[in-house]
């Protein structure tokens, strides 16, 4: 996969006076089945997550609260998202590095991800990870 295909997808946005709601379901608005959900949450002012690869695993990140910047690399290209809208969320296949920063004050990040926990189909070290993509420094 390339950062080309990450994609912002639009989430239903149902307005209500009370307050608006979103829903995602998967192969509807998610495309692919949603095996676990988590969020991250409280993290520290100039601190990152994420750092890492995936082998099979795809996800959907949502800036339910707040924002950040996802920067996305496959080796060859970088490109960055910022999220800071509850109705829109970014696909990221598999085989591409993510990083999180700039996370705002009270932001939250949930993410929808296609595969259970499986510490095999990490990767955390960037010259692994360029050998698994095929490419070179």
């Amino acid at each position: 996969m390339k950062v080309s295909d990450a994609k912002i997808i639009d989430i239903p946005k149902i307005e209500d006076r009370r307050g608006n709601l979103s829903v995602v379901e998967e192969f509807k608005n998610v495309p692919f089945h949603i095996a676990r959900a988590y969020w991250l949450y409280d993290v520290p002012g100039g601190e990152s997550r994420g750092g890492h690869a995936h082998r099979k695993l795809k996800q959907l990140l949502i800036a339910v609260s707040g924002s950040f910047t996802v920067t996305l690399d496959d080796g060859h290209e970088q490109r960055k998202f910022l999220l800071n809208h509850p109705y829109q969320g970014l696909v990221i296949e598999t085989g591409i590095w993510r990083t999180l920063d700039d996370f705002s004050s009270g932001a939250v990040c949930l993410v929808l991800a296609s595969e259970l926990y499986e510490e095999s189909d990490y990767i955390y070290d960037y010259d692994e990870f360029l050998k698994y993509k095929g490419c070179s420094r």
